[in-house]
């Protein structure tokens, strides 16, 4: 066994000595510079005091390395949020692209419900109208709801144009058969046209936390504006 253990120690490679550390720094001033995070892994020398006086260095040392880590930790995060707005920004792009390329409305209507699910990587997506006098009838489509009137404002809040909620139940009114698979969703006001009902286009994940208030809503207004515009195409209604 000691035979082994000598034998082992042979082979491993030998550790350098302080004086060779020491001598390699000083041939390579520039080597922390290069490596900063060995920093965070050294301890500073203390300064030895007598009496009443306090050494406070050890201490500002500490919280400069804490105020480096928030740094980090910060600067990690504004890079994580600017690469989920890039992919987002590209799946957006991806749903109107596809919009477009509709060659009827029913078509349209069915790539809304059912396309953009796939395309913006969610669970569903519903289009909630508003019923209007002289038409009650539950549409065919699936993904395409009616809604009471006056049932957008009482869902969105008056005047709101997005809503995002990061942990809720979801509304069968608003998603239907699918209600149960929804815990975080984000609901876009649409209003085509003036001759048009109030209508809600409705994003719904089994994720909580997936949509939250804290998020920009830019791109998901930008989707709702191609919408209203290709309704307000395809059914030939006045501006709004």
């Amino acid at each position: 066994m000691a035979e082994r253990t000598e034998e082992l120690q042979k082979k491993s490679p030998a550790l350098p000595s302080a004086a060779q550390v020491i001598a390699y720094l000083r041939r390579h001033p520039d080597f922390l510079y290069r490596h900063p995070e060995l920093l965070d892994l050294q301890a500073p020398p203390a300064r030895h005091s007598d009496g009443a006086v306090v050494d406070l260095q050890h201490f500002m040392v500490e919280r400069l390395r804490n105020d480096v880590a928030k740094l980090r930790a910060h600067q990690d995060e504004i890079i994580a949020n600017s690469r989920d707005n890039l992919g987002t920004q590209e799946r957006i792009h991806k749903a109107v692209l596809a919009l477009l390329e509709a060659d009827t409305f029913e078509e349209f209507i069915e790539i809304i419900t059912g396309d953009l699910v796939l395309l913006l990587e969610v669970d569903v997506v519903c289009l909630c109208i508003e019923r209007t006098e002289g038409y009650n009838r539950r549409p065919k489509l699936d993904g395409l709801e009616l809604l009471e009137q006056g049932a957008v404002d009482r869902i969105m809040g008056k005047g709101r144009q997005v809503l995002l909620r990061d942990d809720t139940i979801g509304d069968p009114e608003v998603f239907g058969g699918a209600a149960e698979l929804v815990r975080s969703d984000a609901l876009v006001r649409l209003k085509p046209s003036k001759a048009a009902p109030n209508a809600v286009l409705a994003f719904g994940t089994r994720h909580p936390g997936y949509f939250h208030p804290g998020q920009g809503t830019e791109l998901l207004s930008f989707l709702g504006r191609i919408i209203e515009f290709g309704i307000r195409s395809w059914l030939d209604l006045p501006r709004p």
